[in-house]
């Protein structure tokens, strides 16, 4: 039996006895030339023409290309550590976070035994949209909620998950939700404006109908997905409309008060262990320092350094209230610098603080804040009396409709009484007619007797 027919090469032993035949071609013979091509390092030894063509396939695309990213690699699991003790927010944040989590752990009363789930196919998941300025405690917050629910968190990589192929970045986004779903896990979109923001109205061009194309399958992979997504993004705006309806709790991350502040610059040193200056203030610098988290957090980190390298003992080394001014003079600089733009002066992002001002516009931003959701929580029964208002405008309708039928009905009979007596009244007056003429004829006739006779 003749050998399979290889690619130049040499023989294995596992497709035939090495050196037997001396054909081109067969296992075991010789190039036809001695010289030893370059792409023979490259040619496969042990692979017949029936399996070579999508090896060679696989082959050369992940030689030019890279291989095709893998359905673990598209997200980053963790079991979360941080709990809502790390994180200080405002009391109207925290207060919509709990309702939140409520919301999570009824999800099986609301939708199974009040039977809502048997009217409604999807829209069953619980999407979130954690929306803030940076640095204010979005991403602690989604870490939180998975250790609360006692569930891992995939976080999504969007380098891995976009990828150069048409049509390829769309199926990656639902394997990532199926392997959510297979996990059990909280999946979590940080910077989320990169993978949902607006479509394109006009697509003149692949990358345009690409981008709507996984902005779809992400609305509908939300709509049918019935676990726990979040999304985090410092630019809500950029969110296409659609996923305002398919998500269910849109969450304000404010910037922290004074009150928040202070308690944020203590948790971000260690009790024990940080030496401190005697006249470090934590009150005043919550006070002078409008700012996020995270900026306190750049803040103690540039102090400490400050203080660590400065010249003397490291044991006499503390740090004193001028490296916390300083670091976080430095902060503020830096943000400054960032919100500058290459047309000019740029115009500052809503959680910047002016130039030369305090924390009253902030303040005041923050009431305005609380009270809007205040205003929501009081618009909260208003979908259920318009409810019942288009009940009873239904019912009226009804009822009206109902009277105009027995209007119409009443008027029909009528009419059709009025035709059967006019037409009563015509018989009765064509006899009276008949019998006149009758009459009339007898008399003429009773006439002409008289006058022959």
């Amino acid at each position: 039996t003749p050998s399979p027919r290889l690619f130049w090469g040499e023989g294995v032993a596992s497709l035939g006895e090495p050196g037997v035949g001396a054909r081109r071609g067969r296992v075991g013979a010789a190039p036809p030339s001695r010289t030893r091509s370059p792409f023979r390092t490259f040619a496969p030894r042990t692979f017949a023409p029936r399996t070579f063509a999508p090896y060679m396939a696989s082959s050369w695309r992940e030689l030019f290309f890279g291989p095709e990213p893998e359905r673990g690699g598209m997200v980053q699991s963790s079991q979360p550590r941080r709990t809502f003790a790390d994180v200080i927010l405002p009391p109207s944040t925290r207060r919509q976070l709990d309702q939140a989590l409520v919301q999570i752990r009824k999800h099986d009363l609301l939708f199974g035994e009040w039977g809502l789930g048997e009217r409604h196919d999807t829209g069953l998941g619980m999407a979130f949209n954690f929306a803030g300025p940076p640095g204010t405690g979005k991403t602690i917050c989604a870490e939180a909620i998975a250790h609360a629910l006692g569930k891992p968190l995939l976080q999504v990589r969007y380098s891995e998950l976009e990828s150069q192929w048409a049509g390829v970045t769309a199926k990656n986004v639902s394997a990532v939700f199926k392997s959510a779903a297979e996990q059990d896990a909280v999946l979590f979109f940080d910077e989320a404006d990169a993978i949902a923001s607006r479509r394109f109205t006009q697509m003149d061009q692949g990358y345009q109908r690409e981008a709507n194309a996984v902005v779809n399958v992400l609305l509908r992979e939300v709509e049918e997905y019935h676990g726990v997504v979040i999304f985090a993004t410092n630019l809500a705006a950029n969110f296409d409309p659609a996923f305002e309806r398919r998500i269910r709790t849109h969450i304000l991350f404010e910037m922290p008060g004074p009150d928040e502040r202070e308690k944020i610059w203590r948790s971000q040193l260690h009790a024990r262990k940080t030496p401190l200056a005697d006249d470090v203030d934590f009150r005043a610098l919550a006070e002078r320092y409008p700012g996020s988290g995270g900026d306190i957090k750049n803040a103690v980190l540039k102090a400490a350094q400050a203080a660590v390298s400065e010249p003397g003992d490291d044991a006499e080394k503390r740090i004193a209230q001028r490296h916390f001014e300083e670091a976080m003079d430095a902060v503020v600089s830096g943000k400054r610098v960032m919100d500058q733009s290459i047309f000019g002066a740029g115009l500052p992002m809503p959680w910047s603080a002016p130039p030369g001002g305090t924390d009253e516009v902030r303040d005041e931003v923050s009431e305005l804040a609380a009270r809007v959701v205040e205003v929501e929580d009081a618009l909260v029964p208003v979908p259920d009396a318009l409810r019942r208002l288009e009940a009873w405008r239904d019912d009226t309708i009804v009822r009206l409709d109902e009277v105009v039928a027995t209007l119409t009905q009443q008027h029909d009979g009528a009419r059709a009484m009025l035709v059967e007596q006019q037409a009563a009244l015509e018989r009765r007056l064509n006899t009276v007619l008949l019998v006149s003429a009758g009459a009339l004829i007898l008399a003429l006739f009773a006439i002409a007797v008289a006058l022959l006779v």
